[in-house]
């Protein structure tokens, strides 16, 4: 099995060489990951600039194929598997996500997006988040998981979201399957005045306030309690 990883923290983050490490149980892996941060792109693609590949020799996993890309998430499938692997990947995994990606999130979530362009070209997709301070939980459930979902392809326009709570190992109550994404928010926003500008201009800065609700059976109602969240997400365009 050919797998294509990528994220949109970046090529150097931690979550995507611990992704690397898992995936290498079930086949041969390529790496191409953005250069640099890139999270909340969505599913951006470049057009109108080049998007220039290189040979990254410090990724610290043995025998993987790692590339850095000057463009997005959704560059990085679709050059990856295009133009950088010698033949179309089985599968995309992309994250770990440093961060959960549920609810209305999912729509700015680049982690997200790079899986639709995986979908969208026509490849098995699995988008893998988890929280920012506890990775306990994923190393534990993320191979037994993996080697479920790669089982499990899917209809065109749809992935595979995975997310792990933001807990220590003792306090996860296990895995549950078929979330739906909830329609609720991490945050509410709200944008407050940086900066009056020169010729009536004004600058402002978002703001959002934690509102950790959801609706049961949801994949963030999952992770607000300490579950393992698994679901199917379709693209624009495509219904269940």
């Amino acid at each position: 099995m050919k797998i294509l990883i990528t994220n949109d923290d970046g090529i150097e983050a931690e979550g995507i060489v611990r992704l690397a490490h898992a995936a290498k149980d079930f086949g041969e892996v390529w790496v191409v990951a953005p250069e640099s941060q890139r999270s909340c792109a969505s599913h951006s693609i470049s057009l109108h600039n080049p998007v220039n590949i290189y040979p990254y020799e410090d990724f610290p996993v043995e025998g993987v194929h790692a590339y850095s890309c000057s463009g997005t998430p959704g560059d990085c499938v679709r050059v990856g598997s295009l133009s950088v692997m010698p033949s179309k990947p089985d599968v995309v995994l992309s994250g770990i996500n440093f961060g959960h990606n549920v609810a209305t999130d999912l729509q700015y979530s680049a982690t997200a997006g790079a899986a639709f362009e995986a979908a969208f070209q026509d490849y098995h997709a699995i988008a893998l988040s988890e929280g920012c301070n506890y990775h306990a939980v994923t190393d534990k459930y993320i191979k037994d998981i993996l080697r479920k979902l790669i089982n499990e392809p899917l209809k065109p326009g749809f992935i595979h979201n995975v997310n792990f709570p933001d807990c220590e190992l003792g306090d996860c109550q296990g895995i549950l399957y078929d979330r739906t994404v909830s329609t609720g928010s991490f945050y509410k926003d709200h944008y407050n005045v940086v900066e009056e500008l020169e010729d009536g201009g004004i600058s402002y800065m978002v703001e959002g306030v934690y509102s950790p609700q959801a609706e049961e059976d949801t994949d963030f109602h999952a992770i607000l309690n300490n579950y393992v969240s698994v679901g199917i997400v379709n693209n624009i365009g495509f219904t269940y």
